[in-house]
């Protein structure tokens, strides 16, 4: 339908090699060869006490909420501008989402509104690294440990982003990474959990096999394993992580590669900025990127559905994102805004995606060129 897709899987060339090694080895439901060497390698990546392979991002925010001890009326500060898994995964386990506004740089929340919206139904703060660009730690960090509350990464799009030289999904207590297709790093579907505290390591071993201690039996611990406490079946099949160790053997080349083509659309778009006819992304000095969307801000509603609509008639596709959850409908049953949502409303409305994928290449400039003459900035050569 598009000649230039929002987004093409990337894959290096490894993938079905490893797979069929994966089969050929005849263990296939995880935890096996392929399973040990991607967590190996995210507890390098990120400095992470201990790293676990999940089915998706999603299920790892799942096991966080577990770990974190949410029941029912407990409450988690988080943005209102992320994906529906960042709320659902405690709202599962009957905590109350409450929403603040994020920062108009960097699409993140913003860290100062947190203090105010702590009650003493808290126990929690998610944050969530938009677009790979970090949050800023230092400060929630500090909140949190002022409030004793704990910390969890939605770093579903943040895998070898940076924040003053400390690896996202390495910071806070937990974190959550996703594997998904439209990811830098893929496996179809599939994500990890990261553990930073190290009392809830052995805890995380067992909700992930089903609330049994199956994993602690296999390292010769107990001579049984049975049913110890909650859990489900959050561990993905050796032929996703023979997938992904394909992926994660390139992974600096894959994000060298889309940092490289971020950088070329931020350079095309300067005249916009310039012009007034749109803003581009702002990434702090005190973080690194990993390139994971690049998005223009335009200056109203109309102006960004005309683009994406100009952009479609040209086969090109483009996007907008998060519907903000305080004002989706199950965000508005199951959990609650603090404070105004002035930048979160304003800005959703503003913001359009740009196709952004690994093979991208010499494409790239006739993205670039059809926004340029569309918004009035330049012509599509």
């Amino acid at each position: 339908m598009f000649n230039i897709p929002f987004n093409r899987p990337h894959v290096t060339g490894r993938e079905v090699q490893y797979i069929a090694e994966a089969c050929d080895r005849g263990h296939l439901s995880g935890d096996g060869l392929f399973t040990g060497r991607c967590q190996r390698w995210l507890e390098e990546a990120t400095g992470a006490t201990r790293a676990l392979l999940t089915t998706s991002g999603t299920s790892a925010l799942e096991m966080t909420a577990i770990l974190a001890d949410i029941g029912p009326g407990d409450e988690v500060i988080m943005p209102s501008y992320t994906f529906s898994s960042s709320a659902n995964a405690f709202v599962l386990r009957g905590g109350v989402p409450v929403f603040i506004d994020i920062r108009p740089d960097t699409m993140n929340m913003d860290e100062a509104l947190i203090e105010a919206a702590i009650t003493p139904r808290t126990r929690a703060i998610m944050v969530m690294h938009y677009a790979g660009v970090p949050c800023d730690m230092e400060p929630i960090m500090a909140v949190a440990e002022r409030h004793n509350l704990v910390v969890i990464e939605d770093a579903a799009q943040g895998l070898l982003s940076s924040y003053r030289g400390r690896p996202v999904g390495g910071i806070g207590h937990m974190a959550a990474f996703s594997f998904h297709e439209t990811k830098n790093i893929i496996a179809g579907e599939g994500g990890a959990i990261l553990i930073n505290d190290p009392r809830v390591v052995q805890r995380a071993e067992i909700i992930r096999e089903k609330g049994t201690n199956r994993t602690a039996f296999h390292r010769g611990e107990t001579d049984k394993y049975t049913w110890v406490d909650l859990g489900s079946s959050f561990l993905p099949s050796e032929i996703i992580a023979a997938f992904l160790w394909a992926q994660l053997e390139g992974a600096k080349e894959i994000t060298a590669r889309r940092l490289a083509l971020w950088n070329r659309y931020h350079e095309r778009f300067a005249p916009l900025e310039a012009a007034g006819l749109a803003r581009r992304p702002i990434c702090p000095d005190d973080t690194v990127s990993n390139g994971h969307i690049y998005y223009l801000l335009l200056p109203s509603r109309e102006k960004r559905d005309a683009l994406i609509a100009s952009l479609r008639a040209v086969g090109i596709m483009a996007v907008f994102h998060y519907i903000p959850l305080h004002s989706a409908p199950a965000g508005t049953r199951f959990g609650r805004a603090n404070g105004a949502m002035t930048h979160t409303d304003d800005l959703s409305h503003r913001l359009v995606r740009l196709p952004l994928w690994v093979d991208l290449g010499d494409r790239l400039d006739e993205v670039a060129g059809h926004v340029l003459r569309i918004l009035g900035a330049g012509d599509a050569s």
